[in-house]
């Protein structure tokens, strides 16, 4: 399985269609996740991206706080089984936030978006939400392998629900912060982890932003309107999960890289 980070704007784009083709080709990547919440020029997501990231090879696309910026998709997500919202948004909201996927071949992926609440919108409680999900799917008995997107701010409750899931799920990996973390393992019960996968997007700029915008934000502290991607290269990053089909657990995970400004990494 491949996770790629979330998409910002063209660049990302451009980059994440890329790195999952070759990915494709040369990694045997049976099952791809891609976080698109910022492809629309830094917000949200369109159907038409949808569909751009789908032709790729893309199978599952997940999402965050930013999943209604563009107010197209509200009436597309219902439709679109493999565009998923945050699971623990409230009762009603449209789409689904977990579902099951069975590929071509019989492999059954279940993957779950939730988003994470420290300094973020105070939603249903994510460990709660997911504890009840999981509870309904087994490795090796309803699933094949288990995704787990946590989207969130903080490093600490990101890794507290890795913690949390550590031997029930394939692979818990981070979203939301842009920056790809040192920290790829295996926890100590088979769970893969990463605290925040990185972006996919053009990283000589501020978590994806125009440098320009971000410094004159911090350094006037006066609103600047929304903060546009650059247009220069992207880079993708992305975590590859081998998945132990004994068990349904992460035999091996390891961070991919493919653009400029950051070091390259390629598994072998």
């Amino acid at each position: 399985m491949l996770f790629c980070g979330d998409v910002v704007g063209q660049p990302g784009r451009t980059a994440v269609c890329r790195l999952v083709r070759r990915a494709k080709s040369e990694l045997a990547v049976d099952f791809v996740v891609v976080n698109g919440e910022n492809a629309a020029g830094g917000f949200g997501i369109t159907p038409a991206i949808c569909e751009e990231f789908f032709s790729a090879g893309v199978n599952v696309i997940t999402t965050g706080n930013h999943v209604w910026d563009q107010r197209e998709i509200i009436s597309f997500i219902d439709s679109e089984p493999r565009l998923l919202r945050p699971h623990n948004f409230p009762d009603g909201t449209p789409g689904s936030g977990a579902s099951l996927f069975t590929l071509a071949s019989g492999l059954r992926v279940v993957v779950v978006n939730v988003m994470l609440r420290l300094f973020m919108d105070p939603l249903d409680d994510p460990f709660a939400c997911v504890e009840r999900f999981v509870q309904g799917h087994k490795l090796c008995k309803t699933a094949d392998a288990i995704l787990v997107d946590a989207h969130g701010e903080a490093s600490s409750e990101k890794q507290a629900l890795g913690h949390m899931l550590d031997g029930r799920v394939t692979v818990v990996i981070g979203s939301h912060t842009h920056v790809p973390t040192a920290d790829t393992r295996i926890l100590p019960k088979g769970t893969g982890f990463q605290t925040d996968a990185g972006m996919c997007g053009d990283y000589d700029s501020i978590i994806g932003g125009d440098k320009g915008s971000w410094l004159r934000r911090f350094k006037s502290r006066m609103p600047v309107g929304r903060v546009s991607p650059p247009r220069g290269l992207g880079t993708a990053c992305g975590i590859l999960v081998d998945v132990n089909g004994s068990n349904g657990l992460a035999a091996k995970v390891s961070p991919v890289v493919q653009g400029p400004y950051l070091r390259e990494y390629w598994p072998k």
